[in-house]
């Protein structure tokens, strides 16, 4: 193969323009009130995710979908780890009236994976496009823990 040796031009481009984005507005879904009336913290969520994004110059670059699945994936979790903190591990069969498994434990299980999966996703976004090193929003539960001291 043969190097063509030329030299390169160095273009005086003009400098950039950054232009901060405005939150999107949180989808109702993610604000409805909940039947055991206490909050979903999906809308918080989803801000603060949003905002750790925005600070990184990452927000228009993924998918707004995967942020309110995120949210509502974190908020299911923490609804569930409230719902097994109120009723505990265990429950009594429909029919036999025998002690199971909570339910609860597995939707949490399911909703773990889910915000996990999603959050790869995200931070994946977040590692390609990112030009300081991302250190990530302080954890839900961690939150949600800290308020009851």
């Amino acid at each position: 193969m043969e190097l063509i040796n030329k030299k390169i031009e160095n273009l005086n481009l003009p400098a950039s323009v950054l232009i901060g984005e405005d939150i999107p507005p949180v989808r109702e879904y993610m604000k409805a009130s909940q039947k055991n009336g206490k909050d979903l913290y999906a809308e918080e969520i989803f801000n603060e995710t949003w905002d750790w994004l925005n600070n990184l110059g990452c927000a228009e670059k993924v998918n707004i979908q995967l942020i309110n699945q995120y949210a509502m994936s974190i908020a299911r979790q923490i609804q569930c780890e409230q719902c097994i903190s109120d009723y505990g591990f265990l429950a009594k069969h429909p029919t036999t009236g025998n002690a199971i498994a909570s339910p609860y434990v597995s939707m949490l299980q399911m909703f773990t994976k889910q915000a996990n999966q999603t959050w790869e996703k995200i931070y994946q976004v977040v590692k390609d496009n990112s030009v300081e090193t991302p250190k990530a929003p302080q954890n839900p539960m961690d939150k949600l823990l800290s308020r009851r001291k």
